[in-house]
């Protein structure tokens, strides 16, 4: 189980029911290999010679009935609404012979609050993996849907990649951070999103650099952002959009509870320390974004550990450096 996690991984789904989907044409694969000359192109026979060595079956994970999703909302009190529509989906696939679709959705709200981990979280709670797309570092369009294969050091996309080199046909792909994608007037970083979020045109993706369709309809699309006004319209227009709040002050010391036995039972040393914090260090951890609480936690352990204690006192934690803002709490 990942370190990371809030609450200790319990699986909801019992055993997903894996169905086989094709991902490309392996006739398609084929013809444009054959076509390739002989000489240069090393990369893109590669690429090719990959695809037919892999196949184009890929799983297509669904859940055999509505999880116990407890732990999630347990773990995620902030994110009711957002595990709500994941439910609401999930119902619909479990009791007919169609793969798990969930439309596209977009997570907005300040950073630090759990946007990521979310994501991560429903990737694991699925069973289909996560695909990490950081658009703070994207500068160009390519990284999402390949550059020509024309072009010195060119390769497939993000999206190529998850699905040919992965697993699943259903992966969870997370753009993080989306409206901080650079804007650059020869190359959009959202330009092949119009597409890839429009169930009908994603059926038929392809990635520039390999020239071959891929069916990237079952991909489930999670964005996240601080601010929807760097977002364009039309991109907006094609996914659920979810105001992720802080959590309340109460919240805020659950979150950092769970944190607390999650770190605890996910290590050796945590059989040194007691069960349950003490509510003084909680009462401080609470003030945190979720992002800040684990570091903190960790430095708390190994302070505790070197004064020889099984707790964790509030003097054990990370002073906040001056000019810090606390988390701001609903109310």
């Amino acid at each position: 189980m990942s370190t990371h996690s809030l609450v200790p991984h319990q699986p909801s789904f019992g055993l997903p029911i894996a169905r086989v989907r094709s991902v490309f044409q392996r006739d398609e694969v084929a013809r444009k290999l054959a076509k390739l000359p002989e000489r240069d192109h090393d990369s893109l026979r590669s690429t090719y010679e990959r695809m037919l060595e892999r196949g184009p079956d890929r799983f297509q994970v669904k859940p055999h009935g509505v999880p116990n999703m407890a732990p999630l909302y347990d773990a995620l009190p902030n994110f009711t609404g957002v595990l709500d529509d994941v439910k609401r989906h999930v119902a619909l696939a479990q009791d007919s012979p169609d793969g798990l679709e969930v439309t596209p959705m977009l997570l907005l709200g300040p950073p630090g609050i759990g946007k990521t981990h979310f994501a991560k979280q429903l990737a694991d709670l699925l069973g289909t993996g996560m695909n990490l797309v950081p658009m703070s570092s994207m500068t160009a369009g390519w990284l999402l849907s390949g550059s020509s294969s024309q072009w010195k050091g060119a390769k497939p996309g993000k999206v190529f990649e998850a699905l040919v080199e992965g697993q699943y046909a259903n992966p969870v792909i997370l753009i993080d951070e989306i409206d901080k994608a650079s804007a650059d007037a020869q190359y959009d970083p959202l330009g092949a999103l119009y597409g890839l979020l429009e169930h009908d045109t994603a059926q038929c993706f392809t990635d520039e650099f390999a020239e071959v369709p891929i069916d990237a309809s079952q991909v489930i699309w999670i964005t996240t952002a601080n601010d929807e006004r760097g977002i364009p319209e039309p991109i907006l227009n094609r996914m659920n959009v979810f105001t992720v709040e802080p959590p309340s002050p109460e919240a805020a010391r659950q979150i950092a509870r769970n944190l607390y036995r999650s770190i605890r039972a996910d290590h050796g040393w945590g059989q040194r320390f007691n069960p349950e914090p003490v509510d003084d260090t909680i009462d401080l951890l609470a003030e945190l974004a979720p992002r800040e609480m684990r570091r903190s936690l960790m430095s708390g352990f190994g302070n505790a550990r070197l004064a020889g204690r099984e707790q964790i006192l509030p003097d054990d934690l990370p002073k906040a450096p001056p000019g810090r803002s606390k988390i701001g709490f609903v109310h």
